[in-house]
This record gives structure tokens, sequence and C-alpha cells, in this order.
């Protein structure tokens, strides 16, 4: 399939594009939003606690998003799902990095290997 600098694909309309790239769970949502008057944006997740963009870095956060239902993120969900998944990226690989450092460059003398030398 050829696809335009437009980024639409040849053959695709812009609405007819943009309705196969949502998700069943987001078409749901905005379906209620619609039918029962309120706007399509979401906004019953921010007053639910701390937000994925809140959320400091670490287990909880990686809980969370393990545990979320892509298909059922709304597109400004989405957007801050991704960037809390590249956040908690970015803390595990300075976590990685800084063990490689001390792998690789260890104290000069520490008091556990100078008590129990290599056999």
């Amino acid at each position: 399939m050829h696809t335009p600098s437009s980024g639409i694909p040849a053959g695709e309309s812009g609405s007819a594009g943009l309705a196969k790239a949502m998700s069943p769970g987001v078409v749901d949502y905005l379906f209620r939003q619609l039918v029962t008057g309120r706007p399509a944006e979401d906004v019953q997740w921010e007053q639910e606690g701390i937000s994925l963009a809140a959320q400091p870095e670490g287990a909880e956060l990686a809980r969370r998003l393990a545990e979320t239902d892509l298909d059922a993120l709304t597109p400004v969900e989405l957007f801050h799902y991704v960037r809390a998944a590249q956040r908690l990226s970015s803390w595990a690989e300075d976590l990685r990095q800084a063990a490689v450092g001390r792998y690789c460059h260890p104290p000069a003398e520490s008091p556990r290997s100078a008590r129990h030398p290599a056999s």
C-alpha cells in the first residue's frame, strides 16, 4: 500500500482512517459519552488518584503500566501512558548505567572484600 506524504494511506479518507486507528475501547467510550451528552474528554480518571504523569518512577509506576488495559484508554490517556512508560524506561536505564559503572569501576577497597578475600 502506497502512503503519500500526507501520511494517510492511499484509498483512505481522513475520517475513515481515524476510525480504523481507534481501538474498540475508545470507540465504546466515545459512544457512551455522546449518548449521555457528556464531552468526549475523560476527566474522571484524573480525579481518582495520582495520575500517571505525577506518579514517581519506580515499582508502583511499573505495576500501574503493566496492569493498564491499553484498549480501554482514550487518546489523551494513551498519550500520558506512553510518556509515563518513557519516564520509567529512562529511570531504569539510569539504574542500569549506575550498576554497570559500579561493576566496571569498583571502589578501591570495600570492608566486605577486605574481610573475605577471593579464593
